[in-house]
């Protein structure tokens, strides 16, 4: 399915970060997992438009030129297996109401055009096994999965 024509995946500004960081509440919401700091919009302005070279980039789904309906974020990472970068793809969101409208699509060929401008040769991401809906949608883009189950440790 198509995205609507009044929808387009544009980069992130500055302007957009308060409404994104309310989308990454309800991403966390809708993964059951732990919401994020309160500071997560400034937070993400460091990460995106701090350094010359920013680390993070981000897309955003902007339906009917004003509401954010989704968004995408990804940074370049290292895999020491295949001695090269790749393009790390830590967020694909589609508001409630928004799904189903290609606009997923539309944010992952973002991410995709992304990592050929500079000049990765893969996406890599992951979503929880239960999360169906996104199996089937990742599944129906043409990705392969690899099973790994991801964890964390704290530094402090």
């Amino acid at each position: 399915m198509t995205a609507p024509a009044a929808v387009r995946v544009r980069h992130v500004g500055p302007a957009d970060l308060p409404d994104v960081a309310r989308m990454a509440t309800e991403h966390t919401r809708y993964e059951q997992a732990a919401p994020p700091p309160a500071d997560l919009a400034q937070r993400l302005e460091t990460l995106l438009f701090g350094t010359a070279t920013p680390r993070l980039r981000c897309f955003v789904a902007e339906r009917d030129s004003s509401a954010l309906v989704g968004y995408a974020s990804c940074a370049p990472e290292l895999s020491t297996w295949d001695g090269a970068e790749y393009l790390h793809m830590d967020c694909l969101f589609v508001r409630e109401g928004n799904r189903g409208l290609g606009i997923g699509p539309m944010l992952v060929n973002a991410v995709l055009a992304e990592a050929r401008a500079l000049g990765l040769g893969e996406v890599q991401w992951q979503t929880p096994p239960w999360n169906s809906d996104a199996i089937r949608f990742y599944d129906r883009m043409g990705a392969t999965a690899k099973e790994k189950r991801r964890y964390s440790l704290s530094v402090s």
